[in-house]
């Protein structure tokens, strides 16, 4: 038995509506269907719209409403949707339901429509010829079942839209939360920087702390290894720091720690790791430097300037140590070396403290 080829479109157009997403996707399969169905010289595709009938879409052979909004008791599509069946109407000159002034300018001359879900209708699909049509009962069945068919795929499309909307809720969501927890991440990181750094620095001097001071200076001696270079460590004790203390108060004491600080700063490079080890004890370990004498003499000439300039006292025993070329000298050896030099350079220049009143 030989299929009815209207049968196989409407079934192939019900697979069509199935996959459709959205209303705009719907209303090109329905008014493209309508018109293959029944052979039918136009079709349109409303929906409703409060009280109001909105000709969604049309396929005819010369425009016809789309776009256009009309009252549901004013239109044949309202009256098919407010009294939830279909209605055929051979001629639309002898029909009083017809809007006469609305048709004339058009080419129709007889209809039929169907509502779109008959048992609460959302919209209705109508067919028009342009010569006296009576639509047979099978024509009609045809675009009943394609409204039903309608009807589902809207519901699919208002489904599939609430998913969508719930999607990109959720989304949104959670890109939010991955925001606050990059935020949080961050902070977190910064927080832990901010306490690594001060685990390495001196609180009063700003200084590498002892700490700071191995973990920074044991890289940089590796890495004049891996050159084939040298590092001068310098141990530098503060002079008279005691006495300061003892006849002026801790904070001039301080005052001269900072003061030893800033000149040491001031006299290496940001690449040099200068550190204040505790109490009066500071060390830096250089690289690429031109010579330990050369070191000493800006030393050295720093100091009588920084006195000259400001009139406080402040005074460095120091002591040098030099790693090998071979690199063959390890971090405690060199400070080693270096805090025996200073405590010799100390012992030899010993004097009582000279205060500027």
């Amino acid at each position: 038995m030989t299929a009815d080829p209207q049968a196989l479109r409407l079934i192939r157009v019900v697979q069509e509506l199935s996959m459709a997403r959205d209303v705009d996707r719907v209303a090109e399969i329905v008014r493209r269907a309508a018109r293959e169905l029944t052979g039918a010289d136009g079709a349109t595709f409303v929906l409703r719209d409060g009280q109001q009938c909105f000709y969604r879409d049309e396929d005819a052979i010369s425009p016809l409403w789309k776009g256009q909004r009309f009252p549901m008791s004013l239109c044949i599509s309202g009256w098919a949707m407010l009294n939830r069946q279909a209605t055929v109407i051979p001629d639309i000159y002898l029909d009083p339901r017809i809007p006469h002034e609305a048709y004339r300018p058009t080419f129709v001359k007889s209809l039929v429509m169907v509502p779109i879900r008959t048992l609460d209708p959302i919209g209705a699909i109508g067919n028009y010829w342009a010569s006296p049509h009576t639509a047979t009962a099978e024509q009609v069945e045809l675009l009943q079942a394609l409204a039903d068919s309608t009807s589902i795929a809207l519901e699919n499309v208002q489904v599939y839209a609430e998913l969508e909307r719930r999607v990109k809720e959720r989304t949104g969501q959670l890109v939010e939360v991955n925001h606050r927890l990059q935020a949080e991440v961050r902070e977190r990181e910064r927080i832990a920087a901010e306490v690594r750094q001060l685990s390495l620095t001196d609180e009063l001097t700003g200084l590498r702390n002892r700490r700071g001071f191995l973990l920074l200076a044991e890289r940089e001696l590796e890495s004049a290894r891996r050159r084939g270079g040298r590092c001068l460590l310098l141990y530098a004790d503060l002079d008279y720091l005691k006495q300061a203390n003892d006849r002026f108060g801790h904070a001039a004491g301080d005052a001269m720690i900072v003061d030893a600080a800033q000149l040491l700063r001031s006299l290496f490079r940001s690449t040099d790791v200068v550190a204040r080890l505790g109490g009066d004890e500071f060390v830096v370990l250089a690289s690429d430097y031109t010579s330990s004498e050369e070191v000493l003499l800006r030393l050295h000439h720093a100091l009588e300037a920084f006195r000259r300039n400001t009139g406080r006292p402040l005074s460095l025993s120091v002591g040098l140590a030099e790693s090998s070329v071979r690199g063959n000298s390890d971090l405690d050896a060199l400070l080693q070396q270096a805090d025996t030099a200073m405590y010799a350079s100390k012992c030899a220049r010993r004097r009582p403290l000279a205060v500027n009143q």
